[in-house]
């Protein structure tokens, strides 16, 4: 297997087990520390609240992150930042109040770094003709987390209403477990240069990937005023708010909803798999079709992403009632609240969301080669700020109005993404018409017909 491969499946499979870990925890954690807050009435922790800290705090070290990758390189930024990550897991075996919060800031700044590494680390090892395979790839593997997590909390929350301490610790430890098996397969990751630069048109900035701390932090600076990163920050913030929807509110409202069954607990697991089956079926289409969506443009998946996830959006809101991110309730929407329909829109925000991410980190890694890492952690600022927003008021907004931020949103990150896609694909034209321009006569007939032909 090809070394630079072979670093994209180390870098999967590491980010599949701690986000495992993770996201599983994140799908929980609202269900869960509400279980622990009935146990122990000195525990006034709030899963909402603790994950608003961490992609606030992950929005704010975001623009460190560019400097402190200068002196770790990629790989080591990646090792610290999943070691924070294990560190919050643990910490649920200790519920305390104080400790919750500390983690989640803990964890915020570790996932800066995690992230931003990850985005340079995937660029360094792919190419003009790898980079939407290899985004594909390992977004296929990353959501296999969401499988495999959820599924075994399915299996644990059979039948509870109640997630009791044995429960809750053998959940904790098993993570735990995980999220450290990932991070063996993060220090397997070896050394790589930078291949050459990805896309056909030279990146706006000039300032590239292997400056000092504080010239990284002031060319992060400069590629987030220019025209087209404030274009795709539209995007980037859809990103955020759906994430925080679909991983932090949608799947606890199902388990909030008793007219679902008196299984409706068991659902809130059930729901992070069919969110991890649409995000690895989209990863696995779009890293299969890599080299046809670098060819025939990025916005059509996109575009595709809009129209499922503005259809699932419709199906939730008339399957479950206004309050249901606030806590149980009997009440019922437009219809019966079906487990069926849940899952469905489940799977439909998974598949939407990988039609997004995918796009946007071949985008990243294509326009922005030879400045990634501040690309990246762009990137992660702007969707982190919109997901601590949406953690925010998820404790406060009905569900209709969630729903209705999300449309809009969606709206304008898809129009926004779509206009940069356009932009840079003239910008392309351009520079191979001029390329020929300069040609020979005989060599510019050549190739305005290999052009043509194209």
């Amino acid at each position: 297997m090809e070394r630079k491969f072979l670093n994209v499946i180390l870098l999967g499979f590491g980010f599949m087990f701690v986000f495992t870990a993770f996201q599983t925890m994140g799908n929980i954690e609202k269900t869960i520390l509400d279980s622990i807050s009935q146990d122990d009435a000195s525990f006034t922790g709030d899963g909402y609240t603790s994950l608003a800290i961490i992609y606030a705090t992950l929005a704010v070290c975001n623009w460190m992150a560019p400097s402190v990758i200068s002196i770790t390189g990629p790989r080591g930024a990646m090792i610290v930042g999943a070691l924070t990550y294990l560190f919050f897991i643990v910490s649920f075996l200790f519920p305390r109040t104080w400790l919750l919060y500390a983690a989640s800031i803990l964890i915020g700044a570790g996932a800066a770094a995690i992230w931003t590494g990850q985005g340079n680390y995937l660029t360094l090892n792919s190419d003009a003709d790898t980079i939407s395979r290899n985004s594909g790839i390992f977004w296929a593997m990353l959501q296999c987390s969401l499988f495999f997590g959820n599924l075994f909390v399915f299996i644990k929350f059979q039948g509870k209403t109640h997630i009791d301490l044995e429960t809750r610790n053998v959940v904790f430890g098993a993570l735990s477990g995980v999220c450290a098996v990932g991070i063996v397969f993060l220090l397997l990751l070896r050394p790589t240069r930078r291949a050459p630069a990805v896309d056909d048109v030279k990146s706006e900035m000039a300032v590239t990937d292997s400056e000092g701390p504080m010239e990284a932090f002031k060319g992060a600076i400069k590629l987030f005023c220019t025209s087209d990163m404030i274009l795709l920050s539209a995007a980037f913030i859809y990103t955020g708010v759906e994430l925080s929807f679909f991983s932090g509110v949608y799947s606890p409202s199902i388990g909030f909803t008793l007219a679902m069954g008196e299984n409706a607990k068991q659902l809130v697991g059930l729901s992070g798999v069919f969110i991890g089956m649409g995000e690895v079926l989209g990863g696995a289409l779009f890293g299969i079709l890599g080299n046809k969506t670098t060819r025939w443009g990025r916005d059509p998946v996109v575009i595709m992403g809009y129209l499922i996830h503005m259809t699932s959006f419709f199906l939730i809101f008339i399957n479950l009632p206004n309050a249901a991110p606030f806590g149980d309730t009997m009440d019922v929407s437009y219809i019966t609240p079906s487990p069926y329909l849940a899952m469905l829109c489940s799977f439909l925000l998974g598949f939407g969301d990988a039609c997004y991410n995918t796009q946007i980190y071949s985008m990243l890694g294509g326009k922005y080669a030879d400045n990634s890492t501040s690309a990246f952690a762009l990137f992660k600022f702007t969707q982190s700020l919109a997901a601590a927003a949406c953690f925010f008021y998820s404790s406060r907004a009905p569900l209709s109005a969630q729903l209705g931020a999300l449309a809009v949103l969606a709206t304008a990150g898809t129009a926004a993404f779509c206009r940069v896609e356009w932009r840079t694909r003239a910008r392309a034209r351009a520079a191979a018409l001029e390329a020929v321009d300069k040609l020979s006569p005989a060599t510019h007939s050549l190739a305005d017909n290999t052009l043509h032909y194209d």
